[in-house]
């Protein structure tokens, strides 16, 4: 039996109502022998993150809630004296607040920047999935209780393994087995507007063509001009662009390594 969390980024609206669930079960709270209070300022056991990709007009942002892994492999256990740090039989990986005492080191111990250093009680502390909630009948964490677009899931592994096929982990080349999966995380794009620089009108319907590795991806621009390629792998692209009554145009070495913006193209008769 293993619990497990299943984040939908595409379902993700920023609205942080997760990372202020959080702060609101467990600020000033004291639920011991699963966790003392977290501080009001400088812990998030759940943080929700933007990351913005593109320039002005093409922008793309998507959130990230981000929370304790409960690790399959966990760092954390491996170098915690006293058993300080345990995995529960449902999966959850908790720190004791009372054996963890001066264990400075599980703070810088996990590779997701996870645990935190409570300096008021020389403690280190991170989500405990809500430990306390769920053995006293309740069934879900108060961040995924209060998620309001259900792009959180919690629940056993078996039961929710659909929504795990598919997904990804946060850097599985850590090796340390998380439990928190993501879905539909955005790759990179490549965007652009086409226009006429002597009619001064954008161009619809252009053929676009991205290739990579032999690999070819193909769209057309829209009514405002605009082509897309989302979710793309990092990569060196080439970006062959064909347009009736229009030189054909030709743009070689786009990595994407970040989003790339080609911006206003103009278009040559």
């Amino acid at each position: 039996m293993a619990k497990v969390f299943v984040i939908d980024i595409a379902k993700c609206s920023g609205c942080y109502n997760c990372q202020l669930a959080c702060k609101d079960e467990h600020c000033g709270n004291d639920w011991k022998p699963y966790a003392a209070p977290q501080p009001m300022t400088g812990h998030f056991w759940m943080r929700v993150t933007d990351h913005v990709q593109g320039t002005i007009p093409k922008v793309k942002i998507h959130y990230m809630p981000r929370l304790c892994n409960h690790c399959e492999n966990a760092p954390c256990m491996a170098i915690a004296q006293n058993g300080a740090i345990y995995r529960r039989e449902d999966g959850l990986v908790v720190i004791d607040p009372d054996k963890s005492v001066g264990q400075w080191q599980l703070a810088d111990a996990c590779p997701y920047g996870a645990i935190f250093w409570n300096e008021a009680l020389e403690i280190p502390q991170k989500c405990t999935g809500c430990a306390h909630l769920l053995d006293h009948g309740y069934h879900l964490p108060r961040c995924v209780e209060a998620c309001p677009t259900d792009a959180l899931k919690f629940g056993e592994e078996d039961e929710l393994k659909d929504l795990i096929q598919g997904a990804e982990v946060l850097h599985p080349e850590f090796g340390c087995g998380p439990k928190v999966y993501y879905r539909n995380i955005p790759g990179k794009f490549i965007g652009g507007t086409l226009y006429d620089p002597v009619e001064k009108e954008v161009v619809i319907g252009a053929k676009c063509r991205l290739i990579s590795g032999g690999k070819v991806w193909t769209t057309e621009t829209d009514g405002f001009g605009d082509f897309w390629f989302k979710d793309l792998p990092v990569g060196v692209f080439a970006l062959v662009i064909e347009a009736e009554g229009f030189q054909i145009k030709r743009f070689d070495g786009l990595c994407t390594q970040e989003a790339v913006n080609l911006g206003d193209i103009p278009m040559e008769r």
